[in-house]
């Protein structure tokens, strides 16, 4: 029977599945920060990029499913999460993207699809309208590209218990444990505020992109994931049904699909 998870309820308790043990980890100095980051398979590299509050940990669905179909994953603590280190400059897709680079730099990779969740997406993009010699191609799940694209928050038992994950990883991991509150605070003024890509932004966007949409997702407009694959060239879109914001974690067979459904249609070498 596939894995669900569909409240949350055991990513809450457990966590997701840990990482596996095979791979090698690093630490990378960057713009003020130390970006902590592992590789795990050889093959075609794919980098990971989490969402918001959380960590690289969060991929452990993802991570095996990669490595068993041939391709070498790269995921990192987005600066200030998980294990890696900030300093006092405001957080940025901006910046983000620069981190994301410095760690394909440190493995010498030229060029990789980014695999993006959330706030993960919306850096992988932005990382790839700034450097599409770098980019392979975006498979971007759940985010927005635009303060229109969100939708009003509303508590609900699925994001408590996301939450609650994060806090509990984020006092296990951090080199700031006990500063959970002013970082959750830092990174919700970046969401509010950023990005605001136009039509003509997207537009601009020369490398393959998958907008992959939960139909049920909690924080994104079904229209605005619509917008965007009509407004970057030759993007594609996919809706995924029964589950929301958090499908990686509820149903990873369902999502893993999708993901290498995009990784088989850029033909990597």
């Amino acid at each position: 029977m596939d894995f669900s998870d569909d409240d949350l309820r055991q990513f809450d308790e457990n966590g997701a599945p840990p990482l596996p043990a095979t791979g090698e980890s690093f630490t990378v100095e960057t713009n003020g920060a130390r970006i902590w980051a592992a590789s795990f398979g050889t093959g075609p590299a794919v980098v990971l990029l989490h969402g918001g509050l959380g960590n690289a940990g969060n991929w452990g669905h993802q991570v095996p499913a990669l490595v068993a179909a041939g391709f070498r994953a790269i995921v990192m603590d987005s600066r200030g999460h998980g294990r890696s280190s900030r300093d006092q400059h405001p957080f940025s897709y901006g910046l983000m993207s620069s981190d994301v680079l410095a760690v394909m730099d440190h493995l010498q990779i030229a060029t990789a699809p980014i695999i993006g969740w959330s706030d993960g997406a919306c850096t992988g993009l932005v990382l790839a309208r700034r450097h599409p010699e770098r980019v392979t191609g975006v498979f971007f799940f759940a985010c927005n590209m635009d303060p229109s694209g969100a939708r009003p928050f509303v508590p609900s038992p699925v994001i408590d218990h996301c939450f609650a994950r994060h806090v509990k990883d984020y006092a296990a991991l951090s080199p700031t444990p006990d500063d959970f509150g002013p970082f959750s605070a830092a990174v919700s003024l970046m969401q509010q505020t950023q990005p605001d890509y136009s039509a003509a932004d997207l537009a601009a966007i020369t490398v393959p992109v998958a907008i992959v949409q939960s139909e049920s997702d909690e924080f994104i407009h079904t229209e605005h994931a619509r917008y965007l694959a009509r407004s970057i060239p030759g993007a594609t879109l996919t809706l995924l049904d029964g589950v929301s914001h958090f499908a990686p974690l509820q149903r990873p067979r369902l999502f893993n699909e999708a993901m290498l459904a995009f990784l088989a249609s850029l033909e990597l070498r």
